[in-house]
């Protein structure tokens, strides 16, 4: 499995530091939608899905967390340390986020607006539908 963990240029002086992204040029989609997690209960675990379209990018602007990634054959555990370093997430990608800092903040740029149709939020599922998807290709 191929983890791309994306390192984005900051600028900063005495004055502190600034990262600036954008959409297809530093970012590889059209970011349709934002979030971010924080103040998450110590031992929680995010995520538990994949999407069928949506990709995104993972940024811990704030503290740390891990993320595990899995495609239904391999699974990588990604550390996010860095408020400069992003992480791609492919569709078909199944994600746990999890071990956060007390003071992580965890932002997300998605491809698309919310829509829950492109969830799968059960592992077997999960499994089912990336083995057909790849008996298909």
């Amino acid at each position: 499995m191929q983890v791309v963990k994306y390192v984005f240029q900051p600028h900063g002086d005495e004055r502190g530091q600034l990262v600036s992204l954008e959409e297809y040029n530093d970012i590889p989609f059209e970011i349709k939608r934002v979030y971010y997690m924080y103040s998450t209960v110590e031992g929680a675990v995010r995520g538990h899905h994949a999407h069928k379209s949506l990709q995104q990018i993972l940024f811990c602007v704030h503290g740390s967390c891990k993320v595990l990634l899995d495609n239904g054959r391999e699974k990588k555990v990604v550390p996010l340390e860095k408020p400069y370093e992003g992480l791609y997430v492919a569709n078909n990608m199944w994600r746990e986020m999890y071990d956060f800092s007390p003071d992580a903040v965890l932002m997300v740029l998605a491809s698309e607006p919310y829509n829950e149709a492109d969830y799968i939020r059960d592992y077997d599922e999960f499994l089912k539908y990336v083995n057909v998807t790849k008996a298909e290709e």
